[in-house]
């Protein structure tokens, strides 16, 4: 059995399902039911009899881009735990990309932080590379970039609130830096925080690191010793954008990646690539009256 759940452009919907039920039929896939869902009626779900969920994704794709979608083998429901990525998915911004603004090398580290992005960097090489660049940059310049660089991506807000309402654990697992997600995480409402440490003396970056980096590997660790915390009954939330989330969203009983890099996106059970993270909420089935607005 699977379960997709579609947010796409309403004016085309009915057309785009005819031409989507063509191709799952040519695929060699049985459709046995589509409607929209009564309690989120701007979100279609089409049932399958098995299936493979990676080409309905890209039948999904074809058929009813850009749109957001999720694709589960059971129909889906509120989770346990949620995991986030910060940078570019629950705030706007790549942090230390504004960072280096500040020290008049953005365009140096940005291309650095592109190429770890896109898969195509050890993200632990280049992390250190790039906060080497920063040395000597004082700390109050992390305090105004925070404030007047950094902001919470659309619907962040709303999600976390209306997971943490449902009985959702909420944790911030960050590639960045906690003087930037320490305060993110108090602003969004998550209870937990997990990223890198920058080294710092006399008021100044040092251009390194303090601890262990926080990389795919940790994101991925993490995730699953918080949901062994709550049990192996535990339904698992992963969001992320990056090469360096892919663990994570893999696995997660749910990895969403959001407005992602290809790479990320194709590890995904669903995509938003249309709405802001309040589609989260709709592809989970949870009915706009019982949002927690933020």
């Amino acid at each position: 059995m699977l379960i997709a759940r579609v947010i796409a452009e309403p004016d085309h919907l009915s057309a785009s399902l005819d031409r989507a039920a063509a191709a799952i039929a040519a695929a060699g896939m049985q459709l046995a039911g589509a409607e929209m869902l009564s309690f989120c009626d701007t979100t279609l779900q089409l049932e399958l009899v098995g299936g493979d969920a990676a080409m309905l994704g890209t039948i999904i794709d074809e058929c009813f881009g850009p749109c957001d979608r999720l694709i589960a083998d059971h129909e889906p429901q509120v989770p346990h735990l949620f995991v986030s990525d910060m940078d570019s998915t629950m705030i706007g911004q790549e942090c230390i990309d504004e960072l280096a603004d500040y020290a008049g090398i953005k365009p140096q580290i940005a291309a650095i932080t592109e190429r770890a992005m896109q898969g195509e960097l050890d993200f632990s090489a280049a992390l250190r590379e790039r906060v080497m660049l920063l040395q000597g940059l004082s700390v109050d310049a992390i305090a105004d970039c925070l404030a007047t660089r950094i902001t919470p991506m659309a619907g962040a807000r709303t999600l976390v609130a209306t997971l943490k309402a449902h009985g959702c654990r909420t944790v911030l697992v960050t590639g960045g830096f906690h003087h930037f997600a320490d305060p993110v995480a108090r602003q969004l409402g998550f209870e937990r925080v997990v990223g890198n440490r920058l080294a710092v003396e006399e008021e100044r970056l040092t251009g390194g690191l303090v601890g262990a980096i926080t990389d795919s590997t940790v994101k991925q660790q993490v995730l699953r010793a918080e949901a062994a915390e709550i049990g192996g009954h535990a339904v698992s939330l992963a969001t992320g954008d990056g090469a360096n989330d892919i663990p994570m969203l893999e696995a997660a009983t749910y990895g969403i990646a959001y407005r992602a890099k290809p790479k990320a996106r194709a590890a995904a059970d669903g995509t938003i690539d249309r709405g802001d993270l309040t589609d989260v909420l709709r592809l989970l089935g949870i009915p706009r009256d019982q949002w927690v607005l933020g």
